[in-house]
């Protein structure tokens, strides 16, 4: 047995799951830490044993927490799942393997020390500078610290928050330098986002798709029991079959008829649900229109009319979730007989695996993948 499935998890806060839904999809709640209330009456304990706390700590405190439920609001509407992250709480982790660790961003040097105590030799930090800027993360002072150590390495692959296809277009660079970063450091490698539910579990998922042999359910299933989060199987099944088939775009174009409006939007597509693109509105025609370049995949989205969310009902609609919501969606194909479509009809099904001649070529071309400038 590995002696890292000994070590005491230090700084792993518990989760709490439930479930409650939301406009469009059925959400799954996930929190990070102690609640609100828990804040509240520690605070009043803390107060009758000591006397009083300094306004100054208290309010950086509450100006934290204010913070992270602004983020988590943010979170929970873009990635379509009810999360919740504590920054003010500190660093938070959970090992899924012995050798691999997700969690949430490290915020202080001393950060680095408490990693290099549980054997990680690799941060593996996803954020974009406006994540840490959000929250006040000096990360050059814990990069020059990591740097000072000599045992451990800090890299940067960003991507960015709450956006899937951002997310999938960046995998096969991401994770090429994951997977060099691990074949040069050895030792334990902890991948981390801002707050280790969606961008850093995904990262994770798609490494032990690709490189560690999982089913990719497989290991779904155990980064779920490690660590409640919302990873986005989509994006990780697109950028597979992306690599064994090739990123082909195609022209698509969206329209809503009528000119008895003042705006139309778009949100979903390739842009996520926590973005919105305006349509143009054509005199000639009477009706809005978008042209986009997509890569060959199932996009859904809604369009919002004069601020109300809509679904067009002249273009295609998804069948009604348990809420009985619906949206619109196109699928983006090559010729359905194609080796390429029916190898992308596969990878992209409910429960993909890999070949070993496919597994060998996805580790080929993360080999010979450019290595990105280090920022």
């Amino acid at each position: 047995m590995n002696c890292l499935q000994n070590l005491q998890l230090s700084y792993v806060l518990p989760f709490q799951v439930s479930t409650r839904h939301h406009r469009n999809h059925p959400f799954c709640s996930v929190s990070l830490g102690i609640s609100k209330s828990s804040h509240q009456n520690r605070s009043m304990a803390i107060k009758s044993a000591s006397g009083s706390i300094p306004s100054a700590e208290t309010s950086s405190f509450d100006m934290k927490e204010e913070k992270s439920e602004t983020y988590s609001n943010n979170m929970t509407e873009a990635m379509g799942a009810v999360l919740t992250y504590r920054h003010e709480l500190g660093m938070n982790y959970n090992f899924i393997r012995p050798d691999l660790i997700v969690g949430s961003c490290l915020q202080t040097p001393e950060d680095v020390d408490k990693l290099r105590k549980i054997g990680v030799k690799t941060i593996f930090c996803l954020q974009q500078d406006p994540d840490l800027e959000y929250f006040g993360v000096d990360i050059n002072a814990i990069r020059e610290y990591a740097k000072a150590c000599g045992d451990i390495q800090h890299l940067r692959a960003q991507i960015r928050d709450f956006d899937a296809f951002d997310l999938r277009m960046r995998l096969p660079a991401v994770v090429s330098k994951l997977y060099k970063a691990i074949n040069s450091n050895g030792g334990v490698t902890y991948i981390h986002c801002t707050a280790g539910l969606g961008r850093a579990p995904a990262i994770a998922l798609a490494y032990m798709f690709w490189v560690q042999g999982y089913k990719l359910n497989e290991a779904y299933k155990l980064l779920l029991s490690k660590r409640p989060c919302f990873p986005k199987l989509d994006a990780i099944k697109s950028a597979t079959a992306d690599i064994l088939t090739g990123l082909s775009k195609k022209s698509v174009t969206l329209s809503w008829e009528g000119s008895n409006c003042s705006s139309v939007e778009v949100s979903g597509l390739d842009i996520g649900w926590g973005q919105r693109m305006p349509l143009d509105f054509d005199d000639k025609q009477g009706l809005w229109s978008l042209k986009r370049e997509l890569p060959e995949g199932h996009y859904e989205y809604k369009y919002i009319v004069d601020g109300k969310w809509i679904c067009n009902k002249n273009e295609l609609i998804t069948s009604p979730n348990k809420d009985g919501h619906v949206n619109n969606f196109l699928d983006v194909l090559d010729d359905s007989s194609s080796v390429g479509a029916l190898l992308r009809e596969r990878l992209t099904g409910d429960n993909p695996d890999l070949t070993k001649d496919e597994r060998l070529r996805i580790r080929e071309f993360l080999e010979a993948y450019p290595d990105e400038t280090e920022q």
